[in-house]
């Protein structure tokens, strides 16, 4: 990448733009805080290191040349994006300054609490709130800028219209039950084994329920007779281990009950539930340097999983 010439520095294009703005160097100057002669001598340094005259000074008032409106194009980028850095770092460093981000359930238990964690022990640590639900509500809250961004599996194409979504890894559901669950002794258990049994199911809305319907109908399965609807993790949770229902959920939210024991997943063959998980975001949108600082921490603790 070429490097900028250092023998350009700021005060040639402020007093550039500055000159062009006023229509002269003595306003400029006044208008700059600089003696007349300062703002002279920036301007033919800067036309010397150019090559080029940037302004046509044979008339009575400064008038561009054809380079000078060329440069002044770019001089007055180059200002803009100098201001908005300025106006993001002081953004950041606001005491006002906060994230907004959702979390689907299939993260909230385990990625996103490690990334904010991760975050808050960083420089550009700030307030954090993180919006829990199904993920037509988050998206609405995307959509309408009350979040910054989604972490979670990836939405149903027809509803990506305006979002953009960051693939970071997949995983499938399991079928959790409580240890000594009847299922358990079934040397051979299969998705029709489970229809006596309560299920824990996600709502219709639930990003995850069209999985769950395709691989329950890919096993002759229309619909279960004893389906609890809900995308609370804690009261699945406690249902599971207090009844013999079987639990639809993503692998990554009951991982530590799985370690532990705690709960235990059928063996029966879900690799038709893989999805992506990653994170979603507007469009187009720029984030800003905490927003940004915290989707990086998300993205360093999936590598690290």
């Amino acid at each position: 990448m070429p490097s900028i010439d250092p023998r350009i520095k700021l005060r040639h294009l402020a007093c550039f733009i500055e000159t062009n703005r006023q229509g002269g160097v003595l306003p400029a100057a006044e208008a700059l805080g600089l003696t007349q002669p300062a703002v002279s001598k920036s301007l033919a340094e800067l036309e010397a290191i150019l090559g080029v005259a940037l302004f046509d000074r044979s008339r009575r008032k400064l008038a561009l040349t054809d380079f000078g409106a060329l440069f002044l194009r770019h001089a007055n980028a180059a200002i803009g994006a100098l201001r908005q850095g300025i106006d993001s770092v002081s953004a950041a460093r606001s005491a006002d300054a906060v994230v907004r981000l959702g979390a689907l359930p299939t993260v909230e238990v385990e990625v996103v609490p490690q990334a904010v964690a991760r975050f808050s022990a960083g420089p550009l640590a700030c307030r954090v709130h993180v919006e829990s639900g199904p993920s037509p509500h988050l998206l609405s809250l995307l959509r309408a800028g009350a979040i910054d961004f989604v972490v979670g599996r990836m939405p149903a194409p027809e509803v990506m219209a305006g979002l953009s979504f960051e693939h970071l890894y997949s995983e499938p559901l399991v079928l959790a039950v409580r240890p000594g669950h009847p299922l358990l002794g079934d040397p051979e258990p299969t998705l029709r084994t489970i229809e006596p049994f309560p299920a824990l199911v996600p709502p219709r809305e639930a990003i995850i329920r069209p999985t769950v319907e395709s691989i329950l109908l890919a096993a002759g399965i229309a619909r279960l007779p004893r389906e609890i609807e809900t995308v609370s993790n804690s009261f699945s949770r406690a249902y599971a281990l207090l009844t013999d229902a079987v639990w639809f959920i993503s692998r990554s939210v009951v991982a530590a009950d799985l370690e532990t024991g705690a709960l235990v997943a059928l063996p029966i063959d879900m690799t038709a539930s893989f999805g992506a998980i990653g994170i979603t975001t507007r469009g187009g949108s720029e984030l800003d340097l905490p927003t940004a600082a915290l989707v990086a921490s998300v993205r360093e603790v999936v590598e690290n999983r």
